[in-house]
């Protein structure tokens, strides 16, 4: 009997450490992106621009079983948005349609910037989307069309992503980052491995036969103020100046559940902010 198989469309920071994951677990992986040079070692490469209605001809011959998308957008305007995340959702289904190639099910990930919420309120997947920005209005129409795609289809939210390669935070507290305290700012995040082992996670769950909900939120346990986040980090890190310019308030402020992804048997390896960025400053992550 084949390994079980998975194409994930975007193999970038977190498709590629998703794809070492399905490796290590014996499936068939292959990885979609621009450069096929940066995918990991392993993995079937894809050579394709997501902006090109031509269906790329290493295309695997066979329906992969399961298919991510997680591509990113390259220009970050609306244009930009739209080619990203609907244009191209739009080109990998009809590629799939022209194959005649049915996965067992589609992933989508998302973000949670299709929530607007911004009084610290608890969100969870049941919350309403009223999006107030283009990012997050562009983000619901791919949703929606994942999810109208004929293709059995789970859309994973996922909060603030950091971790090796991804610091601007860390950047900014080094430079003696001032943020309100009050109110105070909650913020969400979620490890670049943790957001890659989600993922695989509900794969896995999926092909053991658990039946998935068609949406799960990506965060970490401890949703926390971002005051809190940047005095934890200039303790660890022994900043002591502060920024001659004024305190920075961000616009937006909630609290994202992963209650959901948790009932399923999911748990973060970095469960909060602190195990995360201990593990980027102390080298132990990679």
């Amino acid at each position: 009997m084949s390994a079980s198989s998975v194409l994930i469309v975007g193999c970038g920071d977190v498709g590629s450490r998703l794809a070492k994951k399905m490796l290590v677990s014996g499936w068939q992986v292959s990885g979609l992106r621009r450069s096929v040079s940066e995918l990991p070692a392993g993995v079937t490469p894809v050579a394709a621009d997501l902006f090109d209605p031509q269906c790329p001809a290493t295309w695997p011959t066979e329906a992969p079983d399961y298919l991510v998308y997680c591509a990113a957008a390259s220009q970050h305007d609306e244009a930009g948005y739209q080619a990203a995340y609907v244009g191209g959702l739009k080109h990998v289904l009809s590629w799939l349609a022209e194959r005649g190639q049915a996965p067992r099910r589609l992933l989508f990930v998302s973000s949670s910037g299709v929530y607007a919420q911004q009084q610290g309120e608890w969100i969870d997947e049941m919350s309403a989307t009223e999006p107030q920005s283009y990012t997050g209005t562009v983000m619901l129409e791919a949703e929606q069309l994942a999810l109208a795609s004929g293709i059995p289809a789970s859309v994973v939210r996922l909060t603030g992503i950091y971790g090796p390669g991804r610091e601007w935070l860390l950047s900014q507290v080094r430079q003696g980052y001032r943020v309100t305290e009050e109110p105070p700012l909650y913020a969400n995040r979620i490890h670049a491995e943790d957001a890659a082992g989600l993922l695989a996670f509900l794969i896995k769950a999926d092909a053991q036969g658990h039946a998935l909900d068609d949406c799960y939120i990506g965060v970490d346990d401890a949703p926390a103020p971002l005051a809190e986040v940047v005095a934890w980090l200039r303790q660890y890190m022994g900043v002591t100046q502060w920024s001659d310019s004024e305190r920075v308030r961000r616009t937006g402020s909630k609290r994202c559940s992963n209650a959901r992804a948790r009932a399923l048997g999911w748990a973060p390896q970095y469960p909060s902010f602190k195990e995360g960025y201990a593990a980027i400053l102390e080298g132990r992550d990679a």
